[in-house]
């Protein structure tokens, strides 16, 4: 049962509007045209549905490539190869993918080439799901560990900008950057019992 089904009292209201996506569609659309003039030919992506508008997106784009993967790791080979090829990418994953990429993120690092990545964030703002908890909690902390440059974000607002300068980070320098977009931002999901 959703907290709106619980109680409509105002208190009860609060706590369901605190839950509820603080974002407008805009963010998603901004961030798409960042990464069309950042020249990203290639878009890797585990699906979620924190980022399913930008991934729509990349989809309706005729110059993005699109790949879905089976694991998020496999998204920091597809995009050195992309790069190796003479083509930019960018990696979209949940934070709870974040761990499975630790490893692999040293391929990045010790051959310098640039990795964007965009994790919408899990495991924070009312979560749900406690499987989601451990990962989301640390995510950041071990992206930078991993040699990460990482911003992170929770206001809408900023999240476009936040994406063009990962990107110019990450393109100018052979650096890796990750935008990391927070639940309080997305809204937590809600499962009826």
């Amino acid at each position: 049962m959703t907290p709106q089904t619980l109680d409509r009292t105002p208190a009860a209201q609060d706590v369901a509007s605190n839950l509820a996506p603080r974002t407008t569609p805009a963010w998603p659309d901004q961030i798409f045209q960042k990464l069309r003039e950042a020249k990203i030919a290639q878009v890797a992506y585990v699906p979620d549905a924190g980022h399913a508008r930008l991934i729509e997106l990349c989809h309706q784009d005729g110059q993005m490539k699109t790949a879905v993967l089976t694991t998020e790791e496999e998204g920091i080979g597809m995009l050195a190869g992309a790069w190796l090829g003479g083509d930019r990418g960018v990696l979209l994953m949940q934070s709870s993918g974040v761990g499975n990429c630790i490893n692999t993120l040293s391929l990045a690092k010790v051959c310098g080439f640039p990795l964007v990545m965009i994790i919408t964030m899990r495991g924070q703002w009312g979560e749900v799901n406690p499987w989601q908890v451990p990962m989301g909690q640390i995510s950041a902390d071990s992206l930078r560990l991993a040699g990460v440059i990482v911003y992170e974000v929770s206001d809408p607002a900023i999240a476009a900008s936040a994406v063009e300068a990962a990107a110019r980070i990450a393109f100018s320098g052979g650096l890796s950057a990750a935008v990391l977009l927070s639940q309080g931002m997305l809204g937590t999901k809600l499962f009826k019992d």
